[in-house]
């Protein structure tokens, strides 16, 4: 390492004062996004060890490629699956309802779904569709 003169102007950059500055920005950073995702913590209530009797609510249709209906992985025609819904309506006025159309499906076989979700007064409709991944 060369001693320098008094003199002589100084023309190199210490760049460690930056670097440190860059660790700490990491640092907090880090610390901000893990304790953003924990939440908040609660007490859980505890279920019984007993298994639950009831059915899920929720009625899950899925039209495949080929245009086959399916009701909670029973195959059904568009006229079964009408009774079928009509049925639980009676039971439960509320119950929610998610659709599962393939992406290669031909667009008319979900609209004749949606339109007999319709025909039934079913109010609570989702679609599920997948996240985008970039």
């Amino acid at each position: 390492m060369k001693v320098q003169d008094e003199n002589e102007p100084y023309d190199e950059i210490n760049i460690t004062p930056m670097l440190d500055l860059a660790y700490v920005l990491l640092i907090i950073f880090i610390i901000m996004t893990t304790a953003s995702v924990q939440g908040i913590k609660v007490n859980l209530p505890k279920a019984s060890a007993a298994p639950s009797l009831a059915k899920p609510s929720t009625k899950a249709i899925t039209v495949t490629a080929e245009g086959r209906i399916f009701l909670d992985a029973y195959p059904v025609t568009l006229d079964e699956l009408e009774t079928m819904l009509r049925n639980h309506k009676a039971v439960n006025p509320d119950f929610p309802v998610v659709v599962k159309g393939d992406s290669q499906v031909q667009y008319e076989k979900v609209v004749e779904v949606l339109d007999l979700l319709g025909r039934l007064e079913i109010s609570q409709l989702g679609l599920v569709t997948q996240r985008l991944v970039k």
